[in-house]
């Protein structure tokens, strides 16, 4: 006679949404404070939709997909796959880990293709004219120079604190995706603009805090915690969600196409692949291969090699 199948009884139907989101945030796979903010960023803009109140028995699938919908439908599939990503996690987590009745990502709601673009770098000329434009704030001045300079990941310098610059360097630590140490590097135009970030209206330097400030000081009902708000201003810490929006609004780019870019010029220059690992901090040299590919100035370059000879008389 066979044995009966194990069953595993359901619990937590008290739990409401927010509460949930809370423990899956305080468990050690967020401990990443970029990996936790891009989780919490996801998670939180979910729930708004749903209710933060709300038991998480309560919420059907169906709902699941539509808040996901709302909020990232319109958006590349880059964003969608990768906001999906973190409302998956954090459902399955509550379903395999807690064993809460919860719903699910729907079906309908699926993964969507990312297609290969063969163009995602952006000319050097075209990033120094935007970076020259009279209409663009200081921020995002400062921020888009910053990580084209650094080549950075966006989380990583969106994550850095005044107190994390060494100036006089050009440099500041960040934590890479594996949780490690690492530093980035930047050069005149980031170093120029620094200062007059940090300046605030009295005429004195903010010396501690986020880097980078949200426009308006946080509502109570969503305050972030304290160290992501800034002791000098009130105001918060500028998010991934808010900082792409304006990129796309000014330029029409994705944040991650100046981190491609300058890894692209890097290779256009013809600066080792060594080195441009270096400078991107990627492990693995078949990783970075996908990066550092010719630009068009470059494969224009190299063209000329192919012209007949000129008449010398």
């Amino acid at each position: 006679m066979s044995a009966a199948p194990k069953i595993t009884a359901l619990r937590g139907g008290h739990v409401t949404l927010a509460a949930a989101a809370d423990a899956f945030l305080a468990t050690p796979r967020t401990v990443n404070p970029n990996t936790h903010r891009a989780y919490a960023s996801a998670i939180d803009r979910t729930i708004e939709r749903l209710g933060r109140d709300r038991p998480l028995a309560d919420v059907t699938d169906t709902e699941i997909g539509a808040a996901l919908t709302e909020v990232w439908g319109r958006c590349a599939p880059a964003t969608w796959n990768r906001n999906r990503a973190a409302v998956t996690s954090w459902l399955a987590w509550c379903q395999t880990k807690k064993h809460w009745a919860a719903p699910s990502v729907p079906a309908d709601a699926e993964r969507r293709k990312e297609s290969a673009d063969e163009t995602r770098a952006v000319a050097k000329t075209t990033i120094h004219r935007l970076l020259s434009r009279r209409d663009i704030p200081l921020r995002e001045k400062t921020l888009w120079r910053m990580l084209y300079e650094t080549a950075a990941r966006a989380a990583e310098i969106l994550a850095l604190n005044v107190e994390d610059l060494d100036l006089e360097h050009r440099r500041a630590p960040v934590r890479s995706k594996g949780g490690a140490t690492e530093w980035v590097y930047w050069e005149t135009g980031t170093a120029h603009l620094l200062p007059r970030l940090l300046r605030l209206p009295d005429g004195s330097t903010r010396t501690r805090g986020p880097l980078f400030l949200s426009e308006r000081r946080p509502v109570p009902a969503r305050r972030p915690a304290a160290a992501d708000i800034c002791p000098h201003t009130g105001r918060a810490r500028l998010g991934y969600d808010r900082a792409r929006v304006l990129l796309d609004k000014h330029a029409g780019l994705d944040l991650h196409q100046l981190r491609h870019s300058a890894a692209t010029h890097l290779g256009d220059a013809e600066v080792p692949l060594q080195l441009i690992m270096g400078k991107t901090r990627h492990k693995n040299p078949r990783t970075a291969m996908r990066y550092v590919k010719p630009g068009a100035e470059a494969i224009a370059k190299v063209t000329e090699v192919l012209a007949p000879p000129r008449r010398t008389h």
